[in-house]
C-alpha cells in the first residue's frame, strides 16, 4: 500500500467551436439567476454569475454571502471564520524580447520586478535542465505538458528553486498543458515560496522565446502593481440537534478565476445536499463548511479544521467535494476543442475502504467515479486535510478537468444535468452511510 503522502505528491505533480450551451447557463440565465435557487441547474448559473472567486475578492465575497443565506434559509445557523490571504492587482505584467512581446501571470505571493523591469538573457530550462549559465539570466522554464495544478508539485518547484539557486534574476514558467492557455497555479498563502519574482506564460505564446533563448537573447519582464493581504471567510453553517454524531460535507469555493466547472459542480451538490439533509438526516447533527483560500494550498481548509469543525471521534461521516464533480469532456486532437454532452473521466472518488462496494454500486456509469480507490491508497486536495486529521469513515472527489485553473474556465465547461445526475449518486451514498451508521 502506498502512503498517503506519497501518493498525494504523485497525484498533483501529474496534474493539472462549440455546440449549444444549455438554456440555464447562458449569460441571460446568469443576469436572471436572483433570488433564492430552486435547483441544481439555479445553484450553478448563479455559482457561476459571481465571476472572479479569487479570495477575499468582490466575487468570492459575494459568493460567500449568497451561500450563507442560502444555509439560512434550510434552517442552519451560520458562523463565519475570518483569515487572512495575499493579493496583488497587476498594473503591468508583460515579457518583451525585441520584437516580441507577450503578457505574464504574476505568481503569488508576488515578487515584483520595480518600475525598470528585469531584463537578461533568457535560458530556457527544461525537463533535461540546462545548457547555459543561469547568472542575471531570465530562466524560461520549459514545464513537460500535463493537466497542472499547483506550484508546490516538485516537477514545477525543483527547477525553479534551482534556477535562483544558480544565479537568475527571474523566472518565467510556460504551463504547458492540454489548451495552450496559462495555466494558475496554486501556492504558500503565508509567504513567497521563491527567492525572486516568478510569472507565469502560456504555451500559446512561447514559440518565440523559446527561440531566443536558444540565441541567448536579452528581455525584460517586467511586473508591478499593488499588493499586500486582505481578509477573506470560511462559512460554518450548522443544525446542532444534540445527537452528538455530525454529518459533515465540504466544499470550496475560491480559485483564480470562474471556477465554472473546478468549483462549481461541488457548491450546487453542497446545498442540494444541505437542503436535503435539513429536513431528512434528522438524527444526526449536521455541519455544512465552505471554504475560502483554497488557492493558497487549503489554507481555508486547514483554518477551519482547527477551530470550527466537529471533532473526529464526534462525526459519523465526512463527505468532501471537491473539484472536477462534473466537468465536461472535450475533443482536442482534430479541428477545434469541441465540448462533448459526456462527463470528463479524470474525476476521482476516494471512500473509506468499507464503503467501496456502496460506491461502486451507486456511481455505476458515471465517468472516472464508477472505479472509486480506497482512502488507504489516494487521496488529494483538501481531502487529504480530513483523512489525516483522524475523520473517518469520509469520501471525496477531487480532479482536473482540461480547463482547470485556466480563465476560460467558463459555463462551456460544465453541464447542470451531469452535476444533478453526480449530486444525486452522492445523496445516495450519504443515504447508505447514515443508514448503518
Amino acid at each position: 500500500m502506498k502512503s498517503q503522502d506519497a501518493t498525494r505528491r504523485q497525484f498533483l505533480a501529474g496534474t493539472t467551436a462549440l455546440p449549444l450551451i444549455p438554456s440555464t447557463l447562458m449569460p441571460s440565465a446568469l443576469k436572471a439567476a436572483t433570488g433564492r435557487s430552486t435547483s441544481v441547474a439555479d445553484d450553478l448559473a448563479r455559482y457561476i454569475g459571481f465571476g472572479n472567486k479569487q479570495s477575499g475578492g468582490e466575487g468570492d465575497n459575494a459568493c460567500g454571502a449568497w451561500l450563507e443565506a442560502e444555509l439560512e434559509s434550510a434552517g442552519f445557523s451560520v458562523e463565519r471564520q475570518t483569515l487572512s490571504v495575499p493579493f496583488f492587482d497587476a498594473e503591468r505584467s508583460d515579457l518583451v524580447c525585441g520584437e516580441e512581446h507577450a503578457a505574464l501571470q504574476p505568481q503569488p505571493i508576488v515578487i515584483p520586478s520595480g518600475p525598470d523591469g528585469i531584463t537578461g538573457p533568457l535560458v530556457r530550462v527544461g525537463p533535461e535542465g540546462m545548457s547555459a549559465s543561469l547568472a542575471g539570466a531570465i530562466a524560461l522554464i520549459d514545464l513537460p505538458s500535463r493537466r497542472w495544478s499547483t506550484a508546490l508539485s516538485d516537477a514545477i518547484r525543483r527547477p525553479i528553486e534551482t534556477a535562483f539557486a544558480r544565479g537568475a534574476r527571474a523566472a518565467i514558467v510556460i504551463t504547458n498543458g492540454p489548451t495552450g492557455k496559462t495555466i494558475a497555479l496554486n501556492t504558500d498563502g503565508r509567504e513567497p515560496m521563491f527567492a525572486g519574482p516568478v510569472a507565469l506564460l502560456a504555451p500559446e505564446a512561447a514559440a518565440p522565446f523559446l527561440a531566443a533563448a536558444t540565441r541567448g537573447d536579452r528581455a525584460t519582464m517586467t511586473v508591478t502593481g499593488i499588493g499586500g493581504r486582505r481578509p477573506c471567510f470560511n462559512i460554518s453553517g450548522r443544525i446542532d440537534r444534540g445527537r452528538g454524531r455530525w454529518l459533515v460535507v465540504s466544499t470550496p469555493r475560491s480559485g483564480w478565476g470562474s471556477c465554472a466547472g473546478e468549483r462549481g459542480g461541488g457548491v450546487a451538490a453542497w446545498l442540494e445536499i444541505a437542503r436535503w439533509a435539513g429536513s431528512a438526516a434528522t438524527q444526526f447533527d449536521l455541519a455544512f463548511i465552505c471554504n475560502s483560500a483554497h488557492e493558497y494550498q487549503y489554507l481555508g481548509a486547514e483554518e477551519m479544521l482547527h477551530a470550527a469543525a466537529p471533532r473526529p471521534e464526534e462525526t459519523a461521516f465526512w463527505l468532501h467535494l471537491g473539484a472536477n464533480l462534473a466537468s465536461r469532456d472535450w475533443h482536442d486532437s482534430v479541428g477545434a476543442m469541441t465540448p462533448l454532452p459526456g462527463t470528463d473521466s479524470q474525476r476521482y472518488l476516494v471512500v473509506s475502504p468499507e464503503l467501496l462496494p456502496a460506491a461502486q454500486r451507486e456511481f455505476s456509469g458515471l465517468a472516472g467515479l464508477e472505479a472509486p480507490y480506497s482512502s488507504e491508497d489516494l487521496s488529494a486536495g483538501e481531502l487529504t486535510n480530513v483523512i489525516e486529521a483522524g475523520y473517518a469513515p469520509v469520501a471525496g472527489i477531487f480532479g482536473i478537468h482540461r480547463f482547470h485553473h485556466i480563465a476560460e474556465d467558463d459555463a462551456r465547461c460544465v453541464s447542470a444535468g451531469a452535476v444533478a445526475e453526480t449530486s444525486a449518486a452522492f445523496r445516495r451514498l450519504v443515504e447508505h452511510v447514515l443508514a448503518t451508521a
